[in-house]
């Protein structure tokens, strides 16, 4: 669905992209997250056609969009962080205004209209100006707006900011929706546990540059790696405590009575195999495993200096 490859730009000397890469798959609910600063919304604004790149390659559906962005227009739905609304029109009017730049007219486009408004729950606001809805209700009225030409991905800029619980909520289950539905969506934000809970991938970008890619559990699993082995066991803490000073992969073993906290330098499988051979000693083990960082934890120390 998208693809970016060594993605440049700069303003003036200031380089805000440094080489970025990043692949979306077709359907996912993709979260682009980093730092403020770290080149999110200048990505987004040239995969929207809004901006253009120093260099580099940005293909959506196989379409060169840094050289054929008017292809792309119909296939495209953009949320900004800061959408414009028309305070002096009612949600119906709004909707039918957006209609109409793409030349879409008509009872049956007013009746596509208010499905869309029906997606996004704001069905019995139709007749309600725009400027008396929450923020909640406006962010909902553009994510509808965006959609209005049918779209094959949509880009959302920190949607979720300044969202109370509840319109985060329903901003997450509309954008699941779309997704079950063959949507692409594409969100940013700085608040990796707010993508989290949706998403089924994540991109961390700083400084331009794409550092780790993929799904919760393996950018956890590739920070986690460097944590710390937490085993309890019910017995023999002397034969524990021995073995684990012996084996090849342990830097260092810190001990509290039965609990041992272990730097081990093994992945996956050489740590199914060290609780195997633990086993096999009859040792009696009762939990094992990393610790676990929470993913603020994590945010900060993958994208630190």
């Amino acid at each position: 669905m998208l693809r970016i490859e060594n993605l440049q730009k700069s303003y003036g000397k200031h380089k805000v992209l440094n080489g970025l890469n990043m692949e979306v798959k077709k359907g996912e609910l993709f979260g682009f997250v980093g730092p403020n600063g770290a080149g999110k919304t200048t990505t987004i604004k040239i995969m929207a056609g809004l901006l253009r790149a120093d260099s580099g390659q940005v293909w959506i559906e196989g379409i060169d969009a840094l050289k054929e962005a008017d292809q792309l227009k119909d296939k495209i739905g953009y949320v900004p962080d800061f959408f414009g609304i028309y305070n002096n029109l009612k949600v119906m009017e709004y909707m039918e205004f957006y209609a109409s730049t793409y030349g879409l007219v008509g009872q049956e486009i007013k009746e596509y209209c208010m499905s869309l408004m029906d997606k996004v729950g704001l069905i019995e606001k139709s007749e309600v100006y725009v400027d008396e809805l929450s923020r909640g209700m406006q962010q909902r009225l553009c994510l509808a707006r965006a959609m209005i030409h049918n779209p094959d991905i949509l880009i959302l800029d920190e949607p979720a900011s300044g969202l109370d619980p509840r319109s985060r909520f329903e901003l997450k289950r509309i954008l699941k929706e779309l997704c079950a539905n063959g949507k692409t969506v594409i969100i940013s934000s700085h608040i990796l546990a707010e993508l989290s809970e949706m998403c089924n991938s994540i991109g961390i970008i700083k400084n331009g540059t794409m550092i780790q890619q993929g799904s919760i559990e393996e950018i956890v699993s590739a920070v986690n790696i460097e944590n710390p082995l937490l085993i309890h066991v019910l017995n023999h803490p002397e034969l524990s405590r021995k073995y684990l000073r012996n084996h090849p992969l342990v830097k260092s073993v810190s001990i509290d009575g039965t609990e041992f906290q272990v730097t081990f330098m093994g992945g996956k499988e050489e740590e199914a195999k060290l609780l195997e051979e633990m086993i096999a000693l009859k040792i009696e083990v009762v939990s094992y495993g990393r610790k676990r960082d929470n993913l603020e934890s994590i945010f900060i120390e993958i994208t630190k200096d």
